[in-house]
């Protein structure tokens, strides 16, 4: 059910807000709907005006504002899990997206809760992922909790069917309309990444319009001098970023972050263009810029991968494309989820050391690493030191290891 009319009293409802033109005009028809609204914004690294909007909220009528910022959350609760886990979905999106959703979410319904609110309210479309990412995890933290969903509810959607209804709404309400005029492409930023998808970019092969990116300058225009960082990672979380030339250290996971982003927007590092494969069960187009994510997830596996046991490896990449899935899918509040959590984090104890790298052009070059928990053992990988290792070992390994493959030939041979 996507909608519960009050009936002879006041409820309360937690709206999810943006300060845009719809969640605006979402706010203002809860209210003609019978509700209390109470505007709930998190900061979770966007270029917003945070007291503007808490002003128009309240100018609209919200009964109270909740600015809340949750970055340092954002970063240590659920980017950092995601890097442990090489979070990756379909090869490509590094859930920029989807790794927002729960820790919005979850504040959601604490305000709700707090708040003595049965009701709460986003400004998510029918079509896209978000709608069961704010969902799922509001069931799960909140069971009881009723969900109004504007953009699911036929007396809304035949009402406001394109933005022109909705200016012309706001209009009429006295709700401020923007002033400059609206990007052919919906846009969500955070701290993680900006995605850009929708209007003319729905086209799949329509290039993506040189001053679309926000977050990161062109790679050809970038500067000429790679910039050389060194990243420390303990329990396979970043603990540290130090400029090699410069002397910059960072050392708390937002001052990280937020350091790693600069350096790859600098640079013109994380940027993608890709379809997708939405839960609900469309394709969709996205581009994203993810430049302090796409320093990480290279830093990460190159650590991982120096100290990390082959076999443990590739049941921890199974596990991580397992993660990337319930993730994208919404089920972070999930017990699957949590277990396959639980698992990574038991797999990143011995992800210890320092990785050394270049941000350049579009492009993060892995120089050099070193660990305290290292498996590469120089002087038996060695060519110039036979060390303890017995070549003459391989040839029986050789051959037992083409048993199979003589026997598997041999049949072929016979039934032809």
């Amino acid at each position: 059910m996507c909608i519960l009319f009050t009936s002879g009293h006041c409820s309360t409802v937690v709206l999810a807000y943006s300060g845009g033109l719809d969640t605006s005009c979402i706010l203002v028809w809860l209210k003609e709907q019978g509700y209390d609204v109470i505007a709930y914004l998190a900061n979770i690294g966007q270029d917003e005006d945070f007291d503007a909007a808490r002003k128009k909220a309240e100018r609209l009528g919200a009964k109270k504002v909740f600015i809340e910022d949750l970055r340092a959350e954002f970063v240590e609760e659920f980017i950092w899990p995601s890097v442990q886990a090489s979070a990756i979905y379909e090869d490509r999106y590094l859930l920029g997206t989807s790794i927002a959703r729960p820790c919005i979410a979850r504040r959601q319904v604490q305000i709700a809760q707090k708040e003595c609110a049965q009701f709460v309210s986003h400004g998510a479309t029918g079509k896209g992922n978000d709608q069961i990412r704010f969902e799922l995890t509001c069931y799960a933290l909140y069971p009881d909790v009723k969900i109004i969903a504007p953009w699911r509810i036929p007396e809304f959607y035949n009402r406001f069917k394109g933005r022109k209804d909705l200016m012309e709404y706001a209009e009429k309400h006295g709700i401020p309309v923007p002033v400059t005029p609206k990007a052919p492409w919906s846009m969500d930023a955070n701290l993680m990444h900006i995605s850009y998808e929708s209007g003319i970019l729905e086209n799949p092969k329509s290039h993506a319009p040189s001053d679309l990116y926000l977050m990161t300058k062109n790679p050809e225009q970038s500067p000429n001098t790679p910039d050389m960082l060194e990243m420390e990672f303990k329990s396979g979380k970043p603990i540290k970023v130090s400029h090699v030339t410069d002397g910059t250290t960072k050392d708390t996971p937002l001052e990280i972050f937020l350091y790693l982003n600069e350096v790859g927007g600098k640079h013109g590092v994380g940027r993608i263009d890709i379809v997708e494969n939405r839960f609900i069960g469309m394709k969709s187009r996205g581009i994203y810029e993810t430049p302090g994510g796409t320093i990480l997830h290279h830093a990460h596996l190159d650590i991982e991968a120096f100290t990390m046991d082959r076999e443990v490896r590739r049941i921890k990449q199974g596990l991580g494309i397992k993660f990337s899935e319930l993730l994208y899918n919404g089920f972070w509040y999930s017990p699957e989820c949590e277990y396959v959590r639980h698992c990574i984090a038991k797999s990143q104890e011995n992800v210890e050391g320092k990785v050394q790298l270049s941000v350049f052009k579009g492009n993060v070059n892995i120089l050099g690493r070193e660990s305290p928990k290292s498996l590469y053992n120089e002087e038996l990988v060695s060519m110039d030191v036979q060390g303890e290792y017995n070549p003459c070992d391989a040839s029986g390994f050789i051959r037992i290891n083409a048993v199979r493959l003589r026997e598997h030939h041999r049949l072929q041979g016979l039934n032809q």
